[in-house]
């Protein structure tokens, strides 16, 4: 945090960002533009209108520990994780982890399926959700090593033990393979 305020964030590149200058924090906090996407209670509300018993249990896992990186993040491997996917899906596709280049990302990815607010964000901005550029200006400015010569689609599955078992190992696995030191996970 940058001074008292809570809306001044330094990002990763070094620059601040800042509310409008006519807005006061506590405005700018309440000013529509700002509100938090409750979905979580709109996942909730869902699940109770597709007439489910009980509400979705969101997975918590306090026994997983912080694990310190091995060696600087300016000499690490980053990995690039996003739940969108490589093509235009529908909900009944089977769901599975897909990999792609970084060296020629696609021009987009798709995550039409899924249930986000579609009219409080978009899927125009690739780097929003997919920052393949940024961390390779990251790595060219020295602040990471380098990004992994591939990046991940981990399907968002509503099955937490389909996440355990199948999706999570998959992505270690091809993290693994990849030699990543740290993986930055950016669900949309």
């Amino acid at each position: 945090m940058v001074g008292r305020s809570r809306l001044a964030i330094e990002g990763s590149c070094g620059r601040q960002l800042r509310a409008p200058r006519h807005l006061s924090d506590d405005a700018a906090m309440n000013d529509a533009n700002t509100q938090p996407v409750r979905y979580m209670d709109r996942t909730r509300r869902y699940y109770e209108a597709q007439g489910f018993e009980k509400s979705y249990q969101w997975a918590q896992h306090d026994d997983v520990p912080f694990t310190a990186l091995k060696r600087p993040l300016a000499e690490s491997t980053v990995g690039l994780i996003t739940t969108a996917a490589l093509y235009d899906r529908v909900e009944s596709d089977p769901r599975s982890v897909a990999s792609n280049a970084t060296a020629e990302p696609p021009p987009r990815l798709y995550a039409d399926d899924l249930a986000w607010d579609k009219r409080a964000t978009h899927m125009e901005d690739l780097n929003s959700y997919c920052p393949i550029d940024r961390l390779q200006e990251l790595a060219a400015a020295g602040r990471i090593g380098r990004l992994a010569e591939r990046f991940h689609c981990v399907p968002t599955e509503y099955s937490q033990r389909r996440t355990i078992e199948e999706d999570a190992p998959e992505i270690l696995k091809r993290c693994q393979a990849d030699g990543v030191d740290v993986a930055l996970l950016v669900p949309l």
